[in-house]
């Protein structure tokens, strides 16, 4: 499973970021979407080891208050749905 999320990651570019926030209902701007992208390009392999290290009020600041809000709505479901395969 390990391999498969590694590969996606590796490939992952900023436009299919972007359409998975639309997706769920979120516009990122461009600087949101640039920080979100940098974040989750680096930090994957250690939120996947330990997805409870995850502080994401520490990143408040780089959102808007309505997306930080749905981006951590977004988290919390999507933890919970697979947190059974982490």
């Amino acid at each position: 499973m390990y391999i498969l999320i590694q590969g996606f990651m590796n490939n992952l570019t900023k436009e299919q970021v972007n359409q998975f926030a639309l997706q769920n209902n979120t516009d990122l701007s461009p600087q949101e979407l640039d920080f979100t992208y940098h974040f989750v390009k680096k930090n994957w392999k250690s939120v996947l080891q330990n997805p409870n290290s995850l502080e994401l009020e520490k990143y408040r600041n780089q959102f808007s208050e309505e997306n930080f809000n749905k981006i951590q709505n977004l988290m919390i479901m999507y933890f919970n749905k697979y947190k059974h395969f982490l």
